[in-house]
């Protein structure tokens, strides 16, 4: 478990499936997802999301606010599929309601899990990546102190004829990490 000033990032529990299947479903939230998850798809990727936690004791952890108990979301760090073009890597990644956008709980959620990716694991680096008209999740990147390597490219898992096929990757290492956020975390 992690914490920040206002959020909890921790191991999911089953009453977070119903939460983050109506945020799966909800067209604004999936805007740069190539569809909705159904019910089904949605359970099945939090159960995944879980095991991998259960695994290596990190992940996409659900995120609730501080005192409240409430699921808002996920944040975190994830081994994406081998067919990306520079993988293997750890991305940092997120997903929260639409309720909870424009509050800073994106960056402030990331910059906990970037924390434990370099600072816990020691990764040389972590990347990000999305639709190249994800303008929101990019400024949440750019907050982070990535930067855009201008290595665009076609997502494999996104159909060809998509406007969302081509997406931008975004890299911090471990020495603009320390650079940027060292006196954050003393």
């Amino acid at each position: 478990m992690l914490t920040t000033d206002r959020l909890i990032l921790r191991q999911w529990t089953e009453d977070d499936f119903a939460p983050f299947y109506r945020m799966c479903s909800d067209p604004d939230v999936m805007e740069f997802f190539p569809s909705r998850l159904t019910e089904e798809e949605s359970d099945a990727m939090a159960r995944k999301i879980q095991s991998l936690i259960q695994e290596r004791d990190w992940g996409f952890w659900a995120v609730e606010l501080r005192g409240l108990d409430k699921f808002i979301g996920f944040t975190g760090l994830h081994m994406p599929k081998a067919n990306l073009p520079f993988a293997p890597c750890v991305e940092v990644g997120w997903r929260l309601a639409k309720e909870h956008w424009n509050r800073g709980y994106a960056t402030e959620a990331a910059t906990a899990a970037l924390h434990y990716a370099f600072e816990q694991l020691v990764l040389d680096e972590v990347v990000s990546f999305t639709a190249q008209t994800n303008q929101r999740s990019q400024a949440v990147m750019e907050k982070l102190g990535m930067s855009n390597t201008g290595e665009n490219f076609m997502h494999p898992d996104v159909p060809d004829d998509s406007t969302l096929r081509e997406h931008v990757l975004y890299r911090i290492t471990r020495s603009e990490w320390q650079e940027k956020y060292t006196s954050h975390f003393e």
